[in-house]
């Protein structure tokens, strides 16, 4: 074996992986300070914070062979002790600067400006914050008035959380000489200039804005307008990587379900993380077929692009965009453009930022105050083995995490227990990108 080293190789990386698939593989072990996709080899270079993450992370996969996406990798200490800086527009590592690059990590709630500032303005006055979406995740360029002040935000905040257990800080130095800032919103501000616009005048968003949004039905109230802001407002201009942004086809064909356990509830739960579902249709003469109206072209794709065969019920589902522009309303189809369950007619832009696919990880909220990890355990082991379970408390509110033994059992848990009630309380169910609890 080569010598101990804070850089790990992989190879066998298809070109169906993503770098975000290589992150969800190492991040549990540590902080990963720099990721280099070499396509044309079928690797990839993962530089961890210290020599002792990446043993911990080599002598795990030891016992257990990495694989992701069904493809096995293979992981070895590399040759090079350190990567040079990938990004010279943005991060250079070491050489103090007054503009930091921060990387947040196990993101669950909305980095935006004000948190950030909050976070960062008792080590020296900060002039501009500029936030956005990145493979590597939810980063942010912040810009100090002194280099002294960055140097002492650095050495105090690297590596801290900015809530209990979760959002991560991962600070380099920028090589930026000053940040550009052209509108002051939740995802942009310059502290030196309150009279910028908040958003452009006229003009979209994102490229192509226009049949980006999608043009089907409006679900739930949810305004196309509003839509198309919200969705700006959770990516920042820069959509997930996969998403094209320009589908406009709403209605979804799921083949491959269970049809002894599965209807249109349980679908609803499921598809709902994704978007406002108009109505869902089971397919008499298919019983393992099901046409699901969302509320737009967009929503429909996020679903189609998480989805894409996940476990069900023991069963792989195919998830495809229909020939059908909608489901004709009848006795055979299910009504949901007016629930209350939908979960974009609030926080539509916090849910888009939350879309993932199906993990082994299960957030729960809206719960009891008064409820236990006993409760919690109680609602949901009858679909899995729980690995880890934690009751906790975010501006007041109880909310849990559970771990399951894989993303089947956690998928399971949540199409059938999202939207149950728990003491008069309707317990809301979403998938958590955390690796660990």
């Amino acid at each position: 074996m080569a010598e101990p080293s804070k850089v790990i190789h992989v190879r066998n990386v298809g070109q169906e992986i993503t770098e975000n698939d290589l992150l969800q593989l190492f991040q549990s072990f540590g902080v990963i300070t720099k990721l280099v996709m070499l396509r044309a080899k079928n690797q990839a270079l993962i530089q961890m914070q210290d020599v002792d993450t990446a043993v911990s992370a080599l002598q795990f996969y030891e016992n257990v062979q990495p694989n992701i996406r069904g493809r096995n990798v293979y992981i070895q200490f590399s040759s090079h002790q350190e990567l040079a800086p990938m990004d010279q527009n943005q991060g250079r590592g070491d050489e103090p600067n007054r503009i930091l690059l921060v990387t947040i990590h196990h993101v669950l709630y909305p980095m935006t400006v004000d948190v950030l500032h909050r976070v960062f303005s008792p080590h020296g006055s900060v002039e501009k914050i500029v936030t956005f979406q990145k493979s590597a995740g939810c980063q942010a360029l912040i810009q100090y008035q002194s280099r002294q002040s960055a140097v002492t935000a650095k050495n105090a905040l690297q590596g801290r959380n900015v809530y209990d257990g979760c959002c991560q800080l991962d600070i380099q130095f920028s090589n930026l000489d000053e940040l550009q800032v052209n509108y002051n919103n939740d995802r942009s501000r310059d502290f030196t200039n309150p009279n910028l616009p908040t958003e452009q005048k006229g003009r979209p968003l994102q490229p192509d804005a226009g049949n980006m949004y999608g043009s089907g039905a409006r679900a739930g109230g949810l305004s196309h307008m509003a839509n198309a802001d919200a969705i700006a407002a959770a990516f920042g201009g820069n959509l997930p990587p996969g998403i094209t942004g320009g589908n406009d086809r709403c209605t979804i064909l799921v083949s491959n379900l269970n049809p002894d356990r599965i209807d249109e509830d349980k679908l609803f739960n499921l598809f709902s993380i994704y978007g406002n579902i108009v109505r869902i249709k089971l397919l008499r003469n298919k019983p393992d077929h099901a046409l699901v109206q969302m509320g737009d072209g967009f929503q429909s794709e996020l679903a189609v692009h998480f989805l894409k065969g996940t476990l069900l019920f023991g069963k792989q589902l195919e998830v495809n965009f229909s020939k059908h522009a909608t489901i004709l309303q009848g006795a055979d189809t299910r009504e949901y453009g007016n629930s209350n369950l939908n979960r974009f007619n609030r926080n539509a832009a916090k849910n888009y930022r939350y879309c993932c696919s199906p993990t082994w990880m299960i957030h729960l909220s809206t719960l009891p105050q008064d409820i236990t990890e006993e409760d919690i355990v109680s609602l949901v082991e009858e679909h899995g083995v729980i690995l880890n379970c934690k009751v906790f408390e975010m501006n007041g509110k109880k909310q849990a995490l559970v771990q399951f033994e894989n993303e089947e059992q956690a998928t399971e848990a949540l199409v059938c227990k999202h939207a149950t009630s728990l003491s008069g309380s309707v317990v809301r169910i979403s998938f958590s990108q955390l690796q660990n609890i």
